[in-house]
């Protein structure tokens, strides 16, 4: 069978990487002021902070919905592709999710939506396992179910150099906001249930911080597939990304893959934000 993996711009994956296995793509609008532009195509984390600078608001998103995604599923199916695998943003984040399941029941079973329960590169995880199921030739029930069973195992989390940009976007309060400029804390941001949370806190060089929090999420995290892990940032310094790639070598990651976060991740967490991802199930399920 002739199978298309479909994934949304959230889940960070790079134009090279989206080319290099044919993965289609459907990118979310984003609003700085009137201009709308199209996430992770022609925008950059840097009109994000100039813009966020100039106006002291946020970039506006909204989701994509359901009358977008149909015509988007049926240009796909239109190619020649007996089905489609869709890997959407957690649905705790965005209505997204829903409106693609909803335009699925149009296409008689063709289109398949699973829900990362993930962002950025956690998600795009789960995209390139699909990817390479899909090349084996895998049928679409068994490519569904086979990514659905990593669901739970991906490991997805960031440590953020400002607490400024979780403040304006509601995710941290005036008075956490305080406490961590005073003490001048990087707060470690986890996804659990498709939901962001706070996690451990750090103090020090930009480059001694990310050391303690690969160190950790390694440590909690144990049981990792070594085949493949993201770093992805918002344009954090080289030292911050070289710290990061060591700490995934010194583990046994086979493929390191550095890729800059897009809209989501930018707009809510701010610059130098960094963090490293990956499915944490051994590689078992493959």
């Amino acid at each position: 069978m002739k199978i298309a993996i479909s994934t949304e711009s959230t889940s960070d994956l790079s134009k090279t990487l989206l080319e290099e296995n044919n993965i289609f793509v459907i990118r979310y609008p984003v609003l700085l002021g009137e201009n709308v532009y199209s996430d992770g195509d022609n925008i950059t984390p840097e009109q994000i902070f100039e813009f966020v600078d100039e106006t002291g608001k946020l970039p506006k998103t909204s989701a994509i919905n359901e009358f977008t995604f149909v015509d988007y599923f049926k240009n796909i199916l239109d190619q020649g592709y007996d089905g489609i695998i869709h890997i959407s943003l957690s649905s705790k984040i965005s209505s997204t999710y829903k409106n693609a399941t909803n335009a699925a029941t149009k296409f008689d079973g063709k289109v398949k939506v699973i829900d990362s329960l993930s962002l950025s590169t956690g998600s795009g995880l789960l995209v390139l396992y699909a990817s390479e199921l899909a090349k084996q030739g895998l049928d679409l029930d068994t490519i569904y179910n086979k990514v659905s069973n990593r669901v739970k195992y991906v490991q997805t989390s960031f440590v953020v150099n400002t607490v400024e940009y979780l403040h304006k976007g509601g995710r941290c309060s005036g008075l956490a906001k305080f406490a961590a400029n005073i003490l001048r804390l990087k707060p470690q941001i986890i996804m659990e249930n498709g939901e962001m949370h706070p996690g451990k806190k750090y103090r020090g060089r930009n480059s001694q911080i990310v050391e303690n929090y690969c160190k950790d999420i390694l440590e909690e995290y144990n049981n990792p597939d070594l085949s493949i892990a993201f770093v992805t940032h918002t344009v954090a310094s080289d030292e911050m990304i070289e710290a990061a790639k060591k700490a995934l070598i010194d583990r046994g990651f086979k493929k390191i893959i550095e890729t800059t976060a897009g809209c989501t991740i930018t707009s809510h967490c701010g610059p130098k934000t960094l963090g490293i991802l990956f499915i944490n199930d051994g590689g078992e399920s493959k």
